[in-house]
């Protein structure tokens, strides 16, 4: 157990004759109680600055650790996130690629159809065209006929004479 400074004050020596000077003695007794209450103060201190520290150092260790989970976190958070924007990309390029697969089909089908009606308008302006040439050539035909003369050597003055 070591010694505090009450034991070195309280400490009597043995006397002997020719023995050291008693105040001298006393003198170096009372200086080594004050420097040894001076070092059992500052260890005390030194112990007080150490804990303080340990317990600064333990609450640091937390924020250490803490911060450590937190960039974890973050960074499986900025992972998933980033991977969410793939897939989310790659849906909306999918339903991009479907509109324009549809709309091209959609194109496709009414360029047929014009394409289909102007086959049949085609035809039918070639039978008008026949029919109406023929419908001219008959016409003609009848201008071309002998009748038409007869008509033009009747006399007309023979029946507005009678009225």
């Amino acid at each position: 157990m070591p010694l505090t400074p009450l034991d070195i004050h309280n400490k009597e020596f043995s006397r002997k004759l020719r023995g050291y000077d008693e105040d001298e003695v006393n003198e170096f007794l009372d200086q080594i109680i004050k420097d040894y209450e001076a070092l059992i103060r500052e260890n005390k201190e030194l112990q007080a600055k150490v804990a303080e520290l340990e317990e600064k150092l333990g609450h640091f260790s937390n924020i250490e650790e803490t911060l450590s989970k937190a960039l974890i976190v973050a960074q499986d958070a900025a992972d998933e996130l980033k991977n969410n924007s793939k897939k989310e990309a790659q849906l909306i390029i999918k339903e991009a690629e479907k509109n324009a697969d549809r709309i091209i089909n959609e194109a496709l089908a009414k360029s047929r159809a014009i394409a289909l009606e102007m086959e049949e308008l085609k035809k039918q302006a070639t039978i008008y065209r026949t029919r109406f040439r023929a419908l001219l050539e008959a016409q003609i035909e009848m201008l071309k006929d002998d009748n038409w003369d007869m008509l033009e050597q009747v006399d007309v003055s023979k029946y507005t004479a009678k009225n």
